[in-house]
């Protein structure tokens, strides 16, 4: 008998319509073909699932591109680490270091001439020679190199120089000629070594009684030679190494005078005096000079030609001081013909120089003294460095 009693079972309450029972998997069609349209159960599964797989998927995308860009910048760091580690490191600044430059040590000047010079130079002994001025020892050596000359009548109008040498040192000086008493006097203010080939007794007596320096070719022949193409007398020369050496084989030491006072050169714009003439004796010794505003030094002539020298490189030059002194001197001829000076005491002198001219006086203690320029006010005058030239004149209108 079949009872009729069935078990009581509760609904099951409908579920929202968005929502899918996935508890329970929806029932299946068994006659459905894949044609079919699936459930919607199914379809709501399947489009969860869809959405899961794409949520993992772009995180993990995410993630690798970050990963991927990490890596990147690692590396990156790494090659750059390797590269930098591979390049020179650069050297370290050199600290600088402030060097003070040595004081320039004080230029030395010639006793001489005034000129700039080494210091051995103003150790070496000043020598004076004796030049001739005859037509037929023209045109003389070395005479443009002296640092200082002297020039005056030795006997009939004939004119000689004293030429001194000391910071220069010509090759060859000449022709080398007699000596008189003034030259010899003249020698002893620079404290000369003196050169020259015998000269006038009273010249010679007193080189003795002063104690010159004698130099004299008669007893020192060695120092001197007779050279070609002149004849003698007006073919001697010698040359300053030989006088050195000759001076310090005597012990002759260094020379100790007073020089001229010097000054800076100041060449005038406008010259009152850019010539010079002094009528010393006949033409044939009467000298003229023309200024060179260029240079600051004066063109010396000589019997109405250029006055030229014979240089140590073999070149002739003419002879160009830098100053010019007129010493007026008394002058006489002795029994014996031979010219006397008063070359002590005092006197009128004309300075050339820089293309003016001062009017002043010289003055000298005794024979062996300095000479003293004094301007008419009674104030030194200084001298251009360079060449001096110093002539002896019997009367100042000699010098125009």
């Amino acid at each position: 008998m079949q009872s009729d009693f069935k078990p009581w079972r509760s609904k099951p309450k409908p579920l929202p319509s968005n929502q899918t029972n996935i508890a329970e998997p929806a029932a299946v069609d068994p006659i459905a073909t894949e044609h079919d349209t699936p459930a919607p159960q199914l379809a709501s599964t399947q489009a969860l699932r869809k959405h899961f797989w794409e949520r993992h998927w772009t995180l993990n995308r995410k993630r690798t591109s970050m990963i991927g860009l990490v890596a990147a910048v690692l590396l990156s760091a790494g090659l750059f680490g390797l590269w930098y580690s591979r390049q020179p490191m650069p050297e370290p600044p050199t600290p600088k270091v402030s060097i003070k430059p040595k004081p320039k040590a004080p230029p030395i000047y010639s006793n001489l001439s005034g000129l700039p010079v080494d210091a051995a130079a103003n150790q070496r002994p000043v020598i004076g020679v004796m030049i001739e001025n005859s037509l037929e020892a023209r045109p003389q050596s070395g005479l443009g190199e002296a640092s200082v000359v002297f020039e005056a009548i030795a006997e009939g109008g004939i004119t000689r120089f004293l030429a001194f040498y000391q910071d220069t040192q010509p090759s060859s000086i000449g022709p080398v000629r007699s000596v008189r008493p003034y030259y010899a006097q003249w020698c002893m203010s620079f404290d000369c070594a003196l050169a020259h080939a015998g000269g006038s007794p009273e010249a010679l007596s007193n080189i003795r009684t002063w104690g010159t320096k004698d130099l004299d070719q008669f007893v020192n022949g060695a120092a001197y030679s007779r050279i070609q193409g002149k004849y003698a007398p007006h073919n001697l020369y010698t040359s300053y190494s030989q006088l050195a050496a000759l001076a310090s084989a005597k012990s002759y030491g260094p020379a100790t005078f007073t020089s001229f006072l010097r000054k800076k050169e100041a060449p005038s714009k406008t010259p009152s005096n850019p010539t010079v003439s002094v009528a010393i004796s006949s033409p044939n010794f009467s000298s003229s000079y023309t200024y060179d505003a260029k240079t600051n030094s004066y063109h010396r002539s000589q019997a109405g030609a250029p006055h030229l020298s014979i240089q140590s490189d073999g070149k002739q030059v003419q002879i160009t001081p830098k100053v010019i002194v007129a010493l007026v001197m008394g002058y006489g001829v002795a029994a014996d013909k031979h010219s006397q000076y008063t070359t002590t005491g005092s006197g009128e002198a004309k300075i050339f120089q820089d293309g003016n001219v001062v009017v002043g006086s010289w003055s000298r203690a005794n024979e062996t003294a300095p000479f003293v320029l004094t301007d008419a006010t009674g104030q030194a005058v200084a001298l251009n460095p360079g060449q001096t030239w110093i002539v002896a004149v019997s009367s100042s209108g000699l010098v125009r």
